[in-house]
């Protein structure tokens, strides 16, 4: 099976080639050049349209009324699915603080899950919790926030068979800084958040391995003239790329703008940090057990903090461009390049011949059109019947 893109510019994080051919054959990038003939397959003109690497979230929690930590396969199929209509080729599955239980339910159902030919791929776990402070929960429920502990995590690695890719916790907690050391010299990406450090404690985490900031701005100590905190050493620290949750909401536009002039696009991953409503009509839903009440102005608890996101990537990345008048090219980074690099993907981020063939499809607007995994049109706009 193969697809073959026509006169489409093809935009990557270093640069963009205009009126090129596209051709993706048994899942990968088989060719791309100035005129391409193949015969057979399916065939898309791609004029006046661009093709960007398929977005990838590294921290979402939901969708379509599913979570993660619902340690259903079903759940995690529907959710997949569901994230194409919004350009999401890849994901980390990402946990939230529960107890032992929950979470490491939740740790086997998704090390097992085996994505459908027409779902988005899960890369892997993100543990989000409960190492964190009760100082910054936000949404991570107080009575299951406990103190790093080494032997859990290596407990819960083991049981995922090494698919945790990514821990959110707190450094300046008791045994934290030992955590962050020997984490990261495993391999696996530690992004503080949910925490109340000093700068100087971020400095010294950063020392240690610690190379990404969880959803900028929120739940972290904030910027002081006197006390930078972990806002300002995201911010300033040129080791740590830093989520951002760019709905408006979580963020405001001076803070998207701001956070942009100081990172730069090579620090920036955009996320979703969504949970079960996206995707779904306003109302009351579950997160860790906590009602959440999703409306016009977010998803909150009942004591306002805020739960999660109902954001979109796609909308994330209009929104990013809205504010900051970025480039395409800086578009790439922050929505799947920079989350690559990351994870250490040595096939995707990157539209050139040999890697997957995981694409977005935009208009000049910056409107998706479709979705491609594996060389497949998986999302079309035109042909979506429950619309956009």
């Amino acid at each position: 099976m193969s697809l073959l893109i026509r006169n489409i510019t093809v935009v990557n994080a270093n640069g963009r080639d205009e009126q090129m051919d596209v051709w993706m054959k048994d899942g990968k990038i088989a060719q791309i050049a100035q005129h391409i003939e193949v015969s057979g397959g399916d065939r898309i003109d791609g004029s006046g349209k661009f093709l960007l690497p398929g977005f990838i979230d590294m921290h979402i929690h939901g969708s379509a009324r599913m979570d993660a930590m619902d340690a259903s396969d079903e759940g995690l199929h529907t959710m997949a699915q569901s994230l194409l209509k919004e350009g999401t080729t890849s994901f980390l599955a990402t946990t939230m603080t529960q107890s032992y239980d929950n979470i490491e339910r939740a740790i086997a159902n998704i090390a097992q899950f085996q994505p459908q030919p027409d779902e988005a791929e899960v890369l892997g776990i993100h543990i989000e919790g409960p190492f964190v402070s009760k100082q910054r929960a936000g949404a991570q429920p107080l009575d299951f926030i406990v103190q790093p502990d080494l032997n859990v995590f290596t407990k819960w690695q083991e049981l995922s068979g090494n698919k945790i890719k990514q821990i959110t916790l707190a450094p300046e907690e008791p045994n934290g800084m030992s955590a962050v050391q020997s984490i990261a010299a495993s391999g696996v990406i530690v992004s503080i958040g949910h925490s109340d450090a000093t700068f100087e404690q971020m400095q010294e985490a950063a020392q240690l391995g610690a190379t990404q900031g969880t959803h900028l701005y929120n739940q972290m100590r904030p910027f002081h003239h006197r006390d930078p905190g972990v806002v300002g050493g995201v911010l300033l620290l040129e080791g740590i790329k830093a989520e951002m949750i760019v709905d408006f909401i979580h963020m405001h536009k001076g803070a998207v703008e701001m956070a942009y002039r100081v990172k730069g696009a090579d620090g920036i991953i955009l996320i979703t940090d969504a949970m079960r409503a996206k995707g779904m009509p306003f109302g009351e839903y579950d997160l860790g057990g906590q009602i959440v009440h999703v409306t016009e102005a977010g998803a909150h608890l009942a004591n306002g903090s805020l739960a999660g996101s109902i954001l979109k990537m796609d909308q994330a990345v209009r929104n990013m461009h809205l504010v900051t008048n970025c480039t395409l090219e800086e578009l790439v980074k922050m929505s799947s390049f920079n989350a690559a690099q990351q994870l250490k993907l040595s096939t995707k981020g990157q539209l050139v011949q040999g890697y997957d063939a995981d694409a977005v499809i935009i208009d000049a607007h910056l409107n998706l059109q479709q979705t491609i995994k594996g060389g497949h049109i998986l999302f079309d706009v035109m042909k979506d019947s429950e619309g956009r």
